[in-house]
């Protein structure tokens, strides 16, 4: 590995953790915009975990950057509501390592603690992260899908055979005694573009692929599209056999239990791919069917724990599609970077998918109904809410805001589960890595 090769994935790594750092930073953005505008007292804005590395402060708030940039949080006063009359207000963060941080800053007003508000403008406020996050996703999906585009199979010429080798043959090689391919006879080369056939306009690689399945033996006409010029030829597709495919492209199997052939034409020509710019409709689609394959990962969780320990302890491979970590998702992104034969803009693109797909999974995860989750403080003011129906519904008093720390219990059992398998797939991610190249 050269040095070039070297800085360019340790640039992948860099962009992924700058771009993780920003996804962070604007999940609390998303907390800290509706909780000044409701009133909420906010000590603290920080980015990251540690020893703080710049911090100043604006009015009663202060901003800073910490070492570790792995995380980050806002300090609201009165996360919690007093255990007892009388007590003073229960500080806290919006940080999943709560318990850590405790730096959030008294305010003398209750009134501007955060479990006095109304149930839905709590509801907002832990929401405004993961609706952040799922923004930035749909950003990252647009750019990638709009901006750069996706490879699609067009009617761009990607390689051209020697010869045609006849269907079933072992040969994979061209011998001395093949007639060269009817595309080199009449001169196509790989990047034509082919625009029409027989002066019928072709926009799609499946137009030109049919019109010389058709035309065995016969010669056709094709406008090709070369250095910016069109320029005519004309080709006989050679009579040959391929395997019969059914509707859904599989071969048919004869009553003789043998692959049935068809004759066709052939001149030899295999399709290029090109990043094709999509529409804006179809963004959040791609968005969904990304939102989807995590909720149906989280959902076969322990299948894939199982899949990634058989990989590791078994001597299986791996599952591209499985689960990585942190640590992988820096491998992964280093391969991107320094996959020199890719162009920049196939680079940045993987790169920026790798983001968006990251912050699908920032949304998702910080929607888990336990605390000090999002999900946990919105699953707590809904329930609130809900005994507070039944008690108007019953005429009886208003039993007041409930308290779900109580719920640390449980959210340590499951904290202690997650970290361990955090650590399990790190293992993985160093010991068996998933490799794109």
């Amino acid at each position: 590995m050269n040095l070039e090769t070297v800085l360019l994935y340790v640039l992948g790594i860099v962009l992924v953790l700058i771009g993780l750092a920003i996804s962070i930073g604007l999940h609390e953005l998303g907390h800290l915009v509706p909780a000044k505008r409701f009133g909420v007292y906010v000590s603290r804005y920080m980015i990251g975990f540690g020893p703080t590395l710049w911090s100043r402060r604006r009015g009663e708030t202060e901003y800073g950057i910490k070492l570790l940039p792995l995380g980050g949080y806002i300090a609201m006063a009165g996360m919690y509501p007093p255990r007892h009359d009388g007590d003073p207000m229960r500080d806290s963060t919006t940080s999943f390592f709560d318990a850590a941080v405790q730096e959030a800053g008294p305010s003398e007003d209750p009134a501007r603690a955060f479990y006095r508000l109304p149930i839905w403008k709590r509801i907002v406020i832990m929401l405004g992260g993961p609706a952040m996050n799922l923004l930035l996703a749909v950003v990252c999906f647009a750019i990638v899908l709009c901006g750069f585009g996706i490879p699609q199979v067009t009617n761009v010429v990607g390689s051209v055979s020697t010869c045609v080798i006849p269907v079933g043959s072992d040969r994979t090689e061209c011998a001395a005694t093949d007639d060269p391919a009817p595309a080199v006879v009449a001169g196509i080369e790989p990047g034509d573009r082919i625009v029409a056939i027989d002066g019928v306009a072709t926009t799609a690689w499946v137009d030109v692929a049919e019109a010389i399945r058709v035309h065995p033996g016969q010669p056709i006409d094709l406008t090709v599209e070369r250095a910016g010029e069109q320029v005519g030829l004309t080709a006989t597709p050679l009579l040959s056999q391929n395997y019969a495919l059914d509707d859904e492209g599989a071969v048919i199997v004869g009553a003789d239990g043998e692959p049935e052939v068809v004759d066709v034409g052939v001149l030899g020509i295999r399709p290029g791919t090109e990043n094709v710019r999509q529409s804006p409709l179809a963004v959040l689609p791609a968005v969904g069917e990304n939102v989807g394959a995590v909720v149906g990962a989280i959902a076969t969780l322990p299948q894939r724990v199982w899949d990634l320990g058989v990989a590791m302890f078994g001597g299986g491979e791996r599952d591209p599609n499985g689960l990585v970590g942190v640590v992988g998702i820096g491998r992964l992104a280093g391969e991107i970077t320094s996959y020199q034969t890719a162009s920049v803009a196939d680079r940045a693109s993987s790169i920026v998918g790798l983001l968006g797909s990251l912050n699908v999974a920032l949304f998702l995860f910080n929607l888990i109904p336990l605390v000090p989750l999002d999900g946990g403080h919105v699953f707590g003011a809904l329930w609130e809410g809900l005994r507070r129906w039944f008690a108007r519904l019953r005429r009886r008093p208003d039993p007041g805001p409930i308290d779900i720390q109580k719920l640390a219990p449980l959210t340590l059992a499951v904290t202690v589960l997650l970290l361990a398998l955090g650590a399990f797939v790190i293992l993985a991610d160093i010991i068996k890595p998933i490799s794109i190249l």
